[in-house]
């Protein structure tokens, strides 16, 4: 406790400093009882200033002790965290590899659809006499659905990415005789950059604008009359395919197949031959016409070199009468699709054209009964060209309904057959090459529940073969269960 200066007298201060500074006091006129009251007061004095430095210092201790403390929790506590972060990346980690097993486990979730389908046909002809006259046959796929009730061909698809760069389809097809076959099993690559996509493995070729769909996708229950004729309904490949989409603001699309095809107009000899049996080379363009109007048009090429491929005359009787075609086989398509849905919006009414021209030219060895059960047996040289188109408009007039036409036509064309030139056999002999226009005049309307149904019912006045007019009546039903994925443009 500070002492009040106001304790001091004159004589008192000056005995205290002189005391102080170890100076002998002055005689002043106080006694004894003062100076033992200044050494009192300055005990006082250094007992209140030696309590308030210990005071400080414990004070101090304290705060050191405190920090220390502090200290010490923080470092506990940066531990706690460490160790609370590192427990939350093992627990990433460990949910991140539970997640990796997981999707491991359901990588093989696949898209499967099924394509159920049959008919009813009423035909005025016997089916298994049609033929297209002054044509080679394709294959018994150009003839038309059996008289009365038929179960159409069924398909199951599997679909899925396989990781980030591949892709697998796998279509299998369920004939009405119960024969199962291979229509697609191919993997893609995903997003390869550039606009680039390969193909392996077996697909439709994308040559022409139909041939990629399948027979559920068409507009009318059969094919057109240039696919019946130039590859058997639709060109199959076995191989592999390239495709760039280039960056242009308008679809711009290029395309070249190196493959075994599967169908006409190659052949199964083919097979034992090394390096590329069948080719195919294919450019699409595209684009709008304002909000309402889009169009793609294509140009196709495709080569094979068929080898002894056989086919039977109709209309030979003959028994065991085969002939046969060895050389080279090109293809030109040039196809055309415009499509209008007002305001851009198809779903209630839209309208598609659609068309394609077919040239094909043959040159090679044609050979006259290959057994030579007639004695006749014998080869020449054979050279034609031959072409064909179709054109067909399809109006959604409200929603779910739609009607549709379809025209098409063959030209045999005018066949430089050298067995027939040199007088070898007669033309009476290979009386199916004689020549001839075949077309056809085809209606339908058809009703679609969803998009995953449609009931059809087509009238096609069928002139095929010079003899006779086939018409021909047919009510469709097409249902798809499970994945639907989008259809081509």
């Amino acid at each position: 406790m500070r002492t009040p200066f106001s304790v001091f007298t004159p004589t008192a201060l000056c005995a205290a400093v002189c005391l102080a500074f170890g100076a002998p006091a002055p005689a002043f006129a106080a006694g004894d009882a003062d100076l033992a009251a200044i050494r009192a007061q300055i005990n006082d004095m250094k007992r209140s200033y030696e309590q308030r430095i210990a005071s400080l210092e414990a004070r101090l201790a304290q705060a050191e002790t405190s920090a220390s403390r502090a200290e010490k929790s923080a470092t506990v506590a940066e531990s706690k965290a460490q160790v609370a972060e590192l427990g939350a990346t093992q627990a990433a980690v460990a949910a991140q590899q539970a997640g990796q097993r997981q999707n491991s486990a359901a990588a093989f979730n696949p898209e499967i659809s099924l394509i159920l389908g049959g008919s009813y046909t009423n035909l005025s002809q016997n089916p298994s006499d049609r033929r297209l006259q002054g044509f080679m046959p394709a294959g018994g796929e150009t003839l038309p659905e059996g008289r009365s009730f038929n179960l159409g061909e069924s398909e199951l698809a599997i679909s899925a990415n396989v990781d980030h760069m591949f892709r697998g389809n796998f279509r299998l097809a369920v004939s009405p005789e119960n024969e199962i076959g291979v229509e697609e099993a191919s993997v893609q690559t995903l997003g390869l950059g550039g606009g680039a996509n390969l193909k392996a493995g077996r697909f439709l070729s994308g040559v022409g604008y139909q041939n990629e769909m399948h027979p559920h996708e068409w507009d009318f229950s059969d094919a057109p009359l240039p696919y019946q004729a130039f590859f058997g309904n639709a060109l199959g490949m076995d191989g592999v395919q390239a495709r760039w989409l280039a960056p242009t603001p308008f679809f711009l699309e290029f395309g070249a197949e190196a493959a075994r095809a599967r169908s006409f107009p190659a052949s199964d000899s083919e097979r034992n031959k090394n390096g590329f049996m069948s080719g195919a080379l294919f450019a699409h363009v595209g684009g709008d016409v304002g909000i309402e109007n889009n169009w793609r048009a294509g140009l196709s090429f495709f080569q094979s070199k068929p080898r002894d491929r056989v086919y039977d005359d109709p209309l030979n009787t003959t028994a065991d009468l085969h002939n046969s075609f060895s050389g080279t086989s090109k293809t030109w398509i040039a196809d055309f699709v415009w499509k209008w849905a007002p305001n851009g919006n198809a779903k209630s009414e839209y309208l598609k054209l659609q068309g394609e021209y077919f040239r094909r030219s043959e040159d090679g060895s044609l050979t006259y009964d290959t057994k030579n059960v007639t004695g006749n047996g014998a080869s020449d040289g054979y050279r034609n060209t031959q072409s064909g188109f179709y054109a067909q408009a399809v109006y959604q007039f409200m929603p779910r309904w739609r009607v549709g036409y379809r025209y098409d036509r063959l030209d045999s064309g005018s066949a430089a057959i050298g067995l027939i030139d040199s007088g070898a056999i007669a033309a009476s002999d290979l009386p199916l090459l004689e020549k001839y226009t075949p077309k056809r005049n085809t209606l339908m309307v058809d009703w679609s529940a969803s998009e995953f149904s449609r009931v059809r019912l087509q009238f096609a006045q069928d002139k095929t073969r010079p003899d006779a007019t086939d018409n021909q009546v047919w009510l469709q039903y097409i249902m798809s269960l499970g994945a639907h994925g989008a259809h081509k443009f």
